[in-house]
């Protein structure tokens, strides 16, 4: 089954994610990533769009890893540490679902991630088949 975006009647439209996403596979859960490159030094230290880029680097290295792909990828959480960070991370999520289906996604503004250094952590579901 292709991915199906679910946009019920009665409930508000959406930008840059979707309600729900219907999808057939295996589910796999995807820990949260942050912006550690392979040699787990931290990327782009006090700049969200370098850090969001390398988050999502990380994620579509994991999808992957499991045989997936981003397209895979149904429900998104995203943390950050600051609101005014979200026009970059929507800038960020469009080059990584290029084909404007973006999954189901929950945006939250947190105190504090793991590591202060850290701006910006991505959790994700895909469903891979």
């Amino acid at each position: 089954m292709p991915k199906q975006v679910i946009a019920p009647e009665g409930v508000h439209g959406t930008t840059g994610y979707s309600h729900a996403i219907k999808k057939s596979g295996t589910p796999v859960f995807i820990a949260g990533q942050v912006a550690l490159d392979k040699e787990n030094n931290l990327v782009g230290a006090g700049d969200i769009a370098a850090q969001t880029d390398q988050v999502l680097q990380n994620l579509k290295a994991v999808v992957e890893g499991c045989g997936g792909t981003m397209a895979d990828i149904v429900k998104i959480t995203v943390f950050v540490t600051d609101l005014k960070y979200r026009p970059a991370i929507a800038e960020a999520r469009q080059k990584y679902f290029p084909d404007g289906v973006y999954p189901a996604s929950t945006f939250l503004v947190v105190s504090s991630l793991a590591t202060p250094q850290f701006l910006v952590e991505i959790e994700a579901v895909a469903m891979i088949l």
